[in-house]
């Protein structure tokens, strides 16, 4: 696999007059092998970062990472920051639809994080978990409007089964793409389908519509 320079969206063409910021969208997934039980339990995130070059093509990147040991709850945080960190190199902006299996994540971010930042990042039931991990999420997404999308995980959505893949091979691999790569997710598909899986059957959702864009509320300071 190559990894991109630049920008992880660096060709993305969609940004125009009236919406300057490029639409891109971005899938994304967490595991930890052996969660909230004693020892080292490793984890991994995955990233499946999808935009439109200028002709109108649809590309897709890939980005993961692991930890050797870790929560689930932290690998969401993760997977968030690694992919707004690809998104941000070169200063870049863009309007953003995340998509998560996580509730941790998503509401979080769209719910609990504006509460814990009016009362100095505390909340009543005691310190917030994974607070830098909250705070750096939080920093690298400001730069870009965030629609944040919750899916059933395990359910058969094409782009959330393939980030689920990689974010588990990451953790049983301990491995890391070193940045963003070329996505494999269409050889992914065909493999399903040669292996008769239900997932094969299913069509990968669509790229979003600009006309649909519903960004949440901005972020506060981290």
């Amino acid at each position: 696999m190559s990894t991109a320079s630049g920008s992880a969206v660096a060709g993305s063409g969609t940004g125009n007059a009236t919406h300057p910021r490029p639409m891109v969208a971005v899938y994304a997934d967490e595991s930890c092998l052996g969660n909230g039980k004693q020892g080292d339990n490793p984890g991994g995130a995955g990233v499946l970062i999808e935009f439109r070059k200028a002709d109108g093509t649809l590309v897709r990147r890939d980005v993961w990472v692991s930890e050797g040991a870790t929560t689930n709850n932290r690998m969401a945080l993760r997977s968030a920051i690694e992919a707004f960190s690809a998104l941000s190199r070169k200063g870049r902006s863009f309007r953003v639809v995340f998509t998560s299996d996580s509730r941790y994540l998503v509401d979080g971010m769209t719910s609990w994080v504006h509460g814990w930042a009016r009362r100095g990042w505390r909340r009543s039931g005691g310190p917030i978990e994974n607070l830098e991990l909250w705070q750096e999420a939080i920093r690298c997404a400001r730069a870009h409007e965030v629609e944040w999308r919750w899916v059933r995980g395990h359910n058969g959505h094409p782009q959330n089964e393939y980030v689920n893949h990689l974010a588990t091979r990451a953790a049983a691999d301990r491995s890391s793409s070193e940045g963003v790569v070329e996505s494999e997710f269409d050889q992914w598909m065909a493999a399903q389908a040669e292996k008769g899986k239900k997932i094969a059957r299913g069509a990968p959702t669509p790229f979003p519509e600009a006309s649909s864009f519903r960004p949440a509320p901005s972020l506060p300071q981290g």
